[in-house]
């Protein structure tokens, strides 16, 4: 469902400077699968993760959703794809301080194909363990919560790919491990893929499937 081929970004450093940091010659993730991508800090991966997205563009090569190319949208025709089929999990959780929990939701609904849907947003976290939480605002919960209301506004959409940059990162092991055993458990139910990144060797080693992204960038790997 996901392939990439011959995918290129660089940036410009403060004197003018052009930098290679992502060069990937060929990738790909099946339907329904869920892959653990380890890199360290710098290696890329979040910078593959937005261009996968949309959130960023590529210089060159070809990124295919379900065999529609997000590399040749337009940035609006973009936004549209990612809302329909791909659900994102931030490190830091990107919660609207102003907007209640059920409203965080709500509006991750508003460019969806199901629109502004209150009571499928209800039913999503409730799934999460939030159901008594709706009228809460992000401060009044602890971080293991402002996760789960993160990961259910990336499902909330049923996308078909998730992206997950490091999304246990701001939490301890524990609420860690019951983040990610939640993110893993509703993608499965809801057959979407998974595609997560984390340098976190305990995280890692809960995919039966891993890769090295240092391998894959050869920008980083000097091959």
């Amino acid at each position: 469902m996901l392939e990439v081929t011959d995918l290129r970004k660089s940036f410009s450093s403060p004197d003018g400077e052009r930098s290679e940091i992502l060069d990937v010659p060929s990738f790909s993730l099946a339907a329904g699968a869920q892959l653990a991508l380890r890199g360290e800090s710098g290696s890329g991966k979040s910078t593959f993760l937005n261009l996968i997205a949309g959130i960023l563009t590529a210089d060159s090569g070809r990124i295919a959703i379900e065999g529609e190319e997000m590399t040749a949208l337009s940035e609006s025709r973009r936004d549209r794809l990612r809302a329909a089929k791909i659900g994102y999990i931030f490190q830091t959780f990107n919660l609207l301080q102003g907007y209640t929990v059920l409203e965080n939701v709500v509006l991750g609904m508003c460019f969806g194909p199901r629109g502004a849907d209150r009571r499928h947003a209800r039913e999503v976290l409730e799934r999460v363990g939030l159901g008594h939480r709706l009228d809460h605002f992000p401060r009044q919960l602890s971080t293991g919560q402002q996760q789960r209301v993160a990961v259910a506004r990336a499902l909330v959409n049923w996308p078909k790919l998730v992206l997950a940059d490091e999304p246990t990162g701001n939490l301890d092991h524990k609420h860690g491990q019951v983040a990610l055993a939640l993110i893993r458990e509703v993608c499965h139910e809801q057959g979407a893929a998974l595609l997560l990144v984390s340098h976190d060797e305990q995280v890692l080693a809960a995919f039966e499937t891993r890769q090295d992204f240092t391998a894959l960038n050869r920008a980083i790997a000097g091959t």
